[in-house]
């Protein structure tokens, strides 16, 4: 083909290509529509045949060199994107997460509270009578067994630290992710999930202090509790998000609320898996092992400074955040 017909027929392509280079180098290829990433594609494909056509058959080096440029550009912008996956991690860890937490604080506080005083009720309800105890979910065969045989059941974790880590992981997802999912229940189910947990929970630690080792369990939740209830109380902020997008959507319609506060409720899920794992590192390895309760108290504060020093402080005065 001559190259001058050849320039002709394809030169629209190449010109199309530059404009969609043109508009990557101006945004990301995330905010490009959907057809034009396409079309990048497309272009991106015409453009390295041209180019095999043109060295093989045209003795234009303008011609080669121009396409051969052209081409170049276009690969390294497109894998240049797909390669920032690595950033965008970083940055939903280092912005997108801590911003989120604190802007949706009131949804996170919301559901400590309900938890706090339900913890309250069963605890001192169960102290009171042991019985109460299943009103709160706990069995009699379990309540008979701390207080006649005074088991130290979580001990059991040190015979098998890598099955029982497995196992916590797996337990300490599901519940988040309960209390997450039940949000769309109009949120009650989530405020449910977080009054019957707090009032399992202490109802347990309860009948340990009145079989005589309440301090021994508290010794062992202290040290992998602060992460755990800290994301179990986050994962019922984000489930408290969809509830009140349904029932309380404010200025934006039910759809647009859904959609913007379940996003956030989902950047909480996402940024709590991580602390789960090493909650659950934590109570697999080191919560039942027979070391100073002091080491033990000790992590419980280290982690705790470090999660909200973490959760209040990263990411602030960057763009977007509004606390």
């Amino acid at each position: 083909m001559p190259s001058d017909r050849f320039i002709n027929e394809r030169k629209n392509g190449w010109q199309r290509l530059e404009e969609l280079l043109g508009l990557l180098d101006r945004a990301s290829l995330r905010r490009l529509h959907r057809e034009e990433v396409r079309e990048l594609g497309r272009s991106y494909r015409r453009a390295a045949s041209d180019l095999a056509v043109a060295r093989a058959e045209s003795r234009d080096p303008r011609l080669i060199n121009y396409l051969n440029s052209l081409v170049i550009r276009a690969h390294g912008r497109i894998y240049r994107a797909d390669a920032k996956g690595g950033h965008r991690i970083a940055r939903f860890f280092t912005r997108d997460f801590p911003q989120t937490f604190r802007d949706t604080w009131r949804f996170t506080a919301t559901a400590l509270a309900v938890f706090t005083i339900f913890s309250v009720i069963g605890f001192a309800g169960t102290w009171r009578d042991q019985e109460f105890s299943e009103l709160m979910g706990v069995s009699p065969y379990f309540r008979e067994t701390i207080i006649e045989t005074k088991t130290h059941w979580w001990e059991e974790l040190n015979d098998a630290n890598q099955v029982g880590a497995s196992q916590i992981f797996t337990h300490n997802i599901r519940v988040t992710f309960y209390t997450f999912a039940f949000g769309a229940m109009l949120g009650v189910g989530t405020l449910f999930y977080m009054a019957y947990n707090g009032a399992n929970i202490f109802s347990v630690v309860a009948l340990t202090y009145r079989a005589g080792f309440g301090n021994d369990l508290v010794t062992f939740m202290v040290g992998h509790g602060v992460i755990e209830l800290s994301c179990i109380f986050i994962a019922g902020g984000a489930g408290l998000l969809i509830g009140s997008a349904m029932i309380m959507p404010g200025d934006l319609s039910r759809a647009d609320a859904l959609k913007s506060r379940g996003m956030q409720g989902v950047r909480l899920m996402i940024g709590i898996m991580p602390l789960l794992v090493l909650a659950g590192i934590i109570e697999g390895f080191i919560s039942p092992a027979p070391i100073n309760p002091t080491i033990k108290f000790g992590i419980a504060g280290l982690t705790g400074v470090a999660l909200y020093s973490y959760l209040l402080l990263v990411g602030r005065g960057d763009a977007g955040d509004r606390v």
